[in-house]
């Protein structure tokens, strides 16, 4: 016995094996100098100088006031100005406290992030609690939320704050992204990884500007990220799975069922109608159709259900199928007169169905199970050819120790967050003051925003990135401040050297604006705004296509602003789509800028255009200079005016000079 002991007090006494594999490691070293992964160094600004100016002076003149003005609006607010009051200092103060402000950093945010209200693919199906994590952000951007607390609640806002409804609404990022949701079999394995797959990308991506997703099947070829890299870090997510949560008490859930039901009784007469009307002609179809039947299937049927067996179960029920008719298949059996009595039916269904009350609340968010499944590394990234188990761990470029997770399940996604927050980390800040700089300048100091590995772009200025990176930290994590300090700076006041074009949601939400018609009502479910015929006809559907897309009962709801249009990945508005709406399949660090044909067609002759152009055209009065005004917040110039002067004397009506108006390339190219 005590040399027993003796033995387990020797092998207690032996070094621990290594964690991390010395092989890996050796991998990794050689590149870790690389700059994106070496702690920001930070450069002193000599008293009394704005520290933008000094790290990137301006080379061209400063535009004056008006343009200035119109284009610090736009940027901040994705919308043109109403007012030209005040110095720039108060017009910037204003401008910043606005609610206009977080509408519109919420758009930029949702871009990266792949925000949509449906869950793409073939049935794009609509995520009726995924709105509230879109208010979240807005609120989150316009309160000046710290960026580390807006990063943890994002991540781990269920394991971090619980019982915190906001931060449990805030873990809707990790679910932001397309989902792959059909119905008939399933392979759960790969439905699954489908989710890890989504998460780890979206993290990697958003917060540390790095392509993990290359690391998947591989190594990276150029990054000195691992293939365990990437699998170490799904090990950190594999207990999160997804899960819509009740952010409501008892007596609320009680009340919403209450009014569903009573919902549910006003439809129950028509159902009923319907159900009679096609009572026969679903039981014509099963008559003919029974003969059609492979013998082992009409057989099964013969057979008392408590006395069939096992297959004789399964042939009847393959047979109960094929007898049920589909939608189509019912109508196309009814008589012409009771057709139009079915149609009238399920109109008046619908009308009632505008007040269909709305759910009880809950948050579309993840939760953390007690027991992940073993996470392994994948060859070429296919679940079912499973290699060497991993743990959770973080990137050995990053950490050369993997990190102290807990093998516990609980706490692993607070613990990533709590590491990327940490002051030290040298991508984080970096990777948002890089988007702060593109939203207000048009190009990031990285120009890939999400990629700060090897074939990403250099930085344009080094010393500018680090200085905003750790002043960044040292306030606190204050966008607001970040913000402000370009927007203060000549870098940001001079003229363009190629101006910018504004993106389709400044694009519809200024031509609302001007015409009179936008609604600025904020947060809330998602609204539908007409579209055309076409569109309307691609919509993919099991079920009658005859009210797929419901218009809202108060019409004024089709206006509101463009963040709050419902996103729905497999349909969108042309005019968004023309001026380059991101699709929300993958994550989009900056929108694209195209020009071409069908962008001038849309702006002249869509339905949408046509109505806008009337309701300005009756806001303007006639006035050429109200026209210039409400569209450009100024007076028309000599030539301008005379040509407007010409214009109408040729025969030109308000409404072609309201449209005309909005096609002016100062119109949606900023100053």
């Amino acid at each position: 016995m005590k040399h027993f002991l003796a033995l387990i007090l020797c092998f207690s006494l032996l070094p621990a094996a290594p964690r991390v594999d010395p092989k890996e490691e050796a991998l990794v070293a050689k590149r870790r100098n690389y700059w994106a992964f070496q702690a920001p160094v930070r450069v002193e600004i000599p008293s009394g100088v704005h520290p933008i100016d000094h790290l990137e002076p301006a080379k061209r003149p400063l535009l004056e006031k008006r343009s200035l003005l119109r284009r610090l609006t736009l940027d901040l607010t994705g919308l043109p100005p109403t007012s030209l009051e005040g110095n720039y200092e108060q017009v910037l103060d204003r401008l910043m406290a606005s609610p206009r402000y977080g509408e519109r950093w919420g758009q930029k945010w949702l871009d990266v992030v792949r925000y949509a209200d449906t869950n793409g693919f073939e049935l794009d199906a609509e995520r009726p609690h995924a709105w509230r994590y879109r208010d979240y952000v807005i609120r989150s951007f316009n309160s000046n939320k710290p960026y580390n607390q807006f990063l943890r609640e994002q991540l781990a806002g269920d394991e971090l704050f619980p019982g915190n409804s906001e931060s449990l609404i805030a873990t809707g990022f990790l679910r932001a992204g397309p989902r792959h949701v059909v119905g008939g079999n399933q392979d759960e394995e790969q439905n699954r990884q489908e989710d890890l797959i989504e998460m780890t990308h979206a993290i990697s991506a958003t917060f540390m500007g790095m392509t993990m997703n290359c690391a998947r099947c591989h190594n990276h070829k150029f990054d000195p990220i691992l293939q365990a890299d990437y699998y170490r870090l799904q090990a950190i997510l594999a207990s999160t799975e997804f899960r819509e949560v009740q952010i409501v008490d008892g007596d609320s859930m009680l009340s919403a069922d209450t009014r569903q039901s009573r919902h549910e009784a006003l439809l129950k007469p028509f159902k009923d109608q319907i159900k009679e009307i096609e009572k026969p002609f679903r039981e014509q179809f099963r008559a003919e159709k029974l003969p059609t039947l492979e013998p082992q299937f009409r057989d099964a049927l013969k057979v008392d259900k408590e006395k069939r067996t096992e297959d004789q179960k399964r042939f009847a029920k393959e047979a109960e199928r094929q007898l049920s008719p589909t939608w189509d298949e019912v109508v196309a059996l009814i008589t012409p007169d009771l057709k139009a009595k079915r149609a009238a039916l399920r109109q008046k269904m619908h009308v009632i169905d505008l007040d269909e009350p709305d759910p009880a609340e809950h948050a579309y968010s993840v939760f953390t199970v007690d027991k992940a499944q073993p996470t392994h590394v994948l060859k070429v990234g296919d679940p079912r050819m499973k290699q060497q188990a991993v743990e959770a761990g973080l990137p050995l470029v990053l950490a050369k120790d993997l990190g102290d997770l807990s093998l516990d399940p609980h706490g692993r996604r607070a613990a990533l967050a709590n590491w990327l927050v940490n002051p030290s980390h040298p991508l984080m800040a970096r990777v948002m003051v890089n988007r702060i700089w593109q939203f207000r300048m048009g190009k990031g100091i990285v120009t890939t925003m999400n990629d700060f590995g090897t074939l990403g772009a250099r930085p344009s200025n080094l010393k500018l990135l680090d200085w905003l990176a750790t002043e960044f930290v040292q306030s606190g994590w204050d966008i607001k401040h970040i913000d402000r300090l370009i927007l203060t700076s000549k870098a940001y006041q001079q003229q363009a050297l190629q101006r910018r074009r504004v993106d389709a949601d400044t694009i519809r939400d200024s031509i609302l604006a001007v015409s009179g018609m936008l609604n600025l009502k904020m947060y809330g479910k998602p609204v539908k705004t007409p579209i055309e015929p076409e569109i309307y006809d691609i919509i993919f559907t099991e079920g009658e296509p005859d009210n797929l897309w419901p218009l809202p009962k108060d019409r004024s709801e089709m206006y509101r602003r463009t963040v709050y249009v419902l996103n729905r990945r497999t349909i969108r508005l042309p005019l968004l789509m023309n001026f380059d709406q991101p699709d929300t399949m993958s994550s989009c660090p900056e929108r694209p800028t195209s020009v071409h044909a069908l962008q001038g067609l849309t702006m002249l002759n869509s339905d949408f255009m046509q109505e806008q152009a009337k309701a300005f055209a009756a806001r303007a009065k006639g006035s050429v200079d109200q026209f210039y005004q409400l569209a450009l917040g100024r007076v028309p110039s000599t030539l301008e005016r005379e040509q407007a002067k010409q214009f109408f004397l040729k025969g030109g009506t308000a409404e072609d000079f309201a449209l005309a108006m909005f096609n002016r390339n100062d119109f949606i190219y900023l100053p």
